[in-house]
């Protein structure tokens, strides 16, 4: 199952606060005031990254397994399920317009779900991926 969670570090700043960064993805890096704040950041921060994964038709690179202090971060749910579909459609090797006429829809609808910063529906995600053979599964776990 594809994971979409990443180990990052949480370093306190000399000027004050946290600054993040993560080791898999580079391109993250983000500071906040409390260990908290700066969490919640990496977080957004990491939705962004995605989106950049996303729109320059990149591959995801594999999380590596926390190392000692490390925390966790995962973007947003509906950036995971979008990853997913991303991923799936990567791994069938279909494009765009291959996907919108298995789905009966036109491709700039298949563009918006792949679109991170549009509002797409999760049913409407899951559908899609379904189409290319696979599962979008939601977790639950103690925080």
């Amino acid at each position: 199952m594809e994971c979409f969670e990443y180990a990052v570090s949480v370093k306190p700043d000399k000027e004050g606060g946290f600054v993040v960064t993560c080791r898999d993805l580079p391109q993250l890096v983000t500071q906040g005031e409390t260990l908290d704040e700066a969490l919640v950041e990496a977080a957004d921060a990491m939705d962004e990254v995605f989106a950049a994964y996303m729109i320059g038709g990149m591959d995801f690179p594999a999380p590596t397994k926390p190392k000692r202090g490390e925390h966790l971060v995962a973007p947003p749910a509906e950036t995971q399920a979008k990853a997913a579909l991303h991923v799936a459609m990567r791994e069938a090797g279909i494009t765009k317009v291959q996907l919108a006429k298995r789905m009966g829809v036109d491709e700039k609808e298949v563009r918006r779900l792949l679109d991170p910063h549009y509002g797409s529906k999760l049913p409407r995600i899951a559908q899609a991926i379904s189409l290319l053979g696979k599962r979008l599964v939601i977790g639950l776990e103690a925080a």
